[in-house]
C-alpha cells in the first residue's frame, strides 16, 4: 500500500508541475520555431518548451564547483570544435599518443555532456558528483541564466566561443533544415534570415549573448576566457595554447618539444573528427540527430555564398548597431550594398 500511495503522489505532482509549465508557457511571448512549433521569450532569450523546462530545472538543482570547466556557445559557432580541444587538452596526461583516446571512438558530444540537452533533459535529474573531475560541461545558455544560481561563489571557468554572425547564421541554417520535422514544413532562407536578425532563434537575441560572455571577460578574466572562432581557425596552435593556460594545465617545455600541441590539434582537427565512423554512421550525440548532420564545412566566410548584398548589409548594420560601444567587433570584408 505504500508503494502504491508514492507512486500515486508521484503521479499528482507530475501531473501538477506539467500544468504549472504550460501554464507558464501560456504568458510568455511566443514567435514561430526554427526546429519546433514555436520559441518562447524565457528570461530575455527565445527558447523551445524541453529548453525551457531544462533551465529551470539546471538553476534549482547544479551548483557550479570551483573546479568545473563550462564550454559556453550559441548553437553553430564552433561548439564541437571547443568540446573536443578542451577534452583532450585536461585529458592528455590520460591519453598520450593518439591510439587509445576516446575521441577517436565517442563524438565530442558524448564525452562533454550538455546541461539542458543531456544531464537535465527529459525531466532527468542527474547524479553530477558521479562525473570525473575536473567536470567539463557544456550548454548553449547565456550568462544570465546561469548566474541565476548555477555559477556563483566558489567560481568555475568559463570558455565561451563567438562566431561572425554571418557565418553564424548560415551554418545555423543549414543544421536546421537538415533536422527539421517535415510536419512542420521548410524553413526559407528568407524567413530565416528575417528570424535571425529579429533575435528569435534559439537562445538569441545573439548579440545580447555574446555580450553577456564579453563583458563578464573583461569583467573577470580569470574566469572567463572569450574566444573568436575565427582565431581559432587563423592559429589553432596558439589557441590551444590559451586554452591550456587558462583552464589550468599548460603545456610544459617538454611537452612542446615533443609536438604534443600538434598531435591535439591534428585529433580534433575538422576533417579527422568528420571521418570518424562515429561522426559517418552514428547517430545521438545529440537528442535523436544523426551526428554526421555536426559536420558540414567549417569555413571562415561561406556567408558570401548565401546571403544577398542586402542581408550582409542588414545584418552588419544592426551588428555594429548592438555591439556599439561595448569593444567587441567583427570585420565583415566583402560586405555588399543594397
Amino acid at each position: 500500500m505504500a508503494i502504491a500511495d508514492e507512486l500515486a503522489r508521484e503521479k499528482q505532482s507530475s501531473a501538477q508541475e506539467s500544468h504549472e509549465f504550460q501554464e507558464l508557457l501560456s504568458l510568455l511571448p511566443k514567435e514561430k520555431g526554427w526546429r519546433t512549433p514555436d520559441l518562447f521569450l524565457f528570461q530575455g532569450f527565445w527558447c523551445q518548451p524541453n529548453e525551457i523546462k531544462a533551465i529551470i530545472s539546471i538553476q534549482k538543482h547544479y551548483k557550479a564547483d570551483e573546479g568545473d570547466i563550462i564550454l559556453a556557445t550559441i548553437p553553430k559557432s564552433g561548439t564541437t570544435w571547443l568540446k573536443a580541444l578542451c577534452y583532450a587538452i585536461v585529458n592528455r596526461s590520460s591519453f598520450r599518443g593518439q591510439k587509445n583516446n576516446p575521441l577517436l571512438s565517442s563524438n565530442p558530444h558524448q564525452l562533454v555532456p550538455f546541461l539542458e540537452y543531456k544531464l537535465f533533459a527529459n525531466d532527468q535529474m542527474p547524479n553530477i558528483s558521479s562525473l570525473p573531475r575536473p567536470r567539463i560541461l557544456a550548454t548553449h545558455m547565456p550568462l544570465s541564466a546561469l548566474m541565476r544560481g548555477c555559477v556563483g561563489d566558489p567560481p568555475c571557468k568559463i570558455v565561451y566561443v563567438c562566431r561572425n554572425p554571418l557565418d553564424n547564421f548560415v551554418s545555423v541554417w543549414h543544421y536546421i533544415c537538415r533536422i527539421r520535422p517535415e510536419s512542420i514544413g521548410p524553413l526559407p532562407l528568407e524567413d530565416a534570415f528575417d528570424m535571425y536578425c529579429r533575435g528569435a532563434v534559439g537562445f538569441g537575441p545573439y548579440w545580447e549573448h555574446m555580450l553577456g560572455y564579453w563583458r563578464k571577460s573583461l569583467e573577470r578574466p580569470d574566469e572567463v576566457l572569450f574566444v573568436r572562432y575565427e582565431e581559432m581557425k587563423e592559429d589553432i596552435v596558439s589557441t590551444v595554447k590559451r586554452l591550456a593556460g587558462f583552464l589550468g594545465c599548460p603545456f610544459s617545455r617538454e611537452e612542446e618539444e615533443n609536438g604534443e600541441i600538434g598531435e591535439i590539434v591534428d585529433l580534433c582537427s575538422f576533417e579527422r573528427m568528420k571521418e570518424l565512423e562515429v561522426n559517418r554512421m552514428g547517430k545521438g550525440a545529440i537528442a535523436d540527430f544523426e551526428n554526421k548532420h555536426l559536420f558540414r564545412k567549417a569555413e571562415v566566410g561561406d556567408w558570401v555564398n548565401h546571403l544577398t548584398p542586402c542581408m550582409v548589409e542588414k545584418l552588419t548594420n544592426l551588428m555594429e548597431q548592438k555591439l556599439a560601444g561595448s569593444g567587441l567587433a567583427f570585420s565583415f570584408s566583402g560586405r555588399g550594398s543594397c
